[in-house]
C-alpha cells in the first residue's frame, strides 16, 4: 500500500471528525431544542402509531368483555342448575309429596347435591324402568 495514501484516508477522516464536533453538533442540537420547544411535535409524529394501538386494545377489551360476560352467564345458568331448591320446587309444583319430603330432607342432611344430580338422572330414566314388567327369575334350575 501506498504510504500517501493512508495519510490521505486519516487526514479526510480527522477534517470530517473536526467539522462534527465544531460546526455539525451545534447545528444538530439547535434544530432539536427547537423541536422540543414546538408543542405536540412527538404527538404529531407518533399520532399513527397511537391510533393503531388505540385500535387494536379496543378490540382487545371487546373481545375479552364478550367472553367474559358469556362466561359469567353460563356459570350463571350451571349455578341455577345446582340450586338445591329446584327439585323442591318442581316435586311442589307437581304434587309429588313424597318426593318433595326427600328433597327436603336431603337438603337438611347436606345431601341435596347429590341427589340433585341422581334423580335429575333417575326422572329421565323412569319411564324405562317402568315399561318393562318385573318378572322374576329362578335362582335354581
Amino acid at each position: 500500500m501506498n504510504p500517501d495514501l493512508i495519510y490521505l484516508f486519516v487526514g479526510e477522516i480527522v477534517i470530517i471528525l473536526a467539522l462534527y464536533r465544531f460546526l455539525l453538533r451545534d447545528w444538530v442540537i439547535d434544530k432539536w431544542e427547537e423541536k422540543i420547544e414546538e408543542e405536540g411535535w412527538l404527538v404529531v409524529k407518533l399520532d399513527p402509531v397511537i391510533n393503531e394501538i388505540e385500535d387494536r386494545m379496543h378490540e382487545k377489551l371487546q373481545a375479552f368483555q364478550d367472553s367474559f360476560f358469556g362466561s359469567v352467564g353460563a356459570m350463571t345458568k350451571k349455578a341455577k342448575d345446582l340450586d338445591p331448591m329446584n327439585n323442591i320446587r318442581k316435586a311442589a309444583k307437581q304434587g309429588d309429596w313424597t318426593s318433595m319430603l326427600v328433597e327436603y330432607a336431603a337438603n337438611k342432611a347436606n345431601l341435596g347435591h347429590l341427589l340433585g344430580s341422581e334423580s335429575q338422572n333417575i326422572g329421565s330414566n323412569n319411564s324405562k324402568i317402568n315399561s318393562k314388567p318385573l318378572i322374576p327369575k329362578k335362582l335354581f334350575k
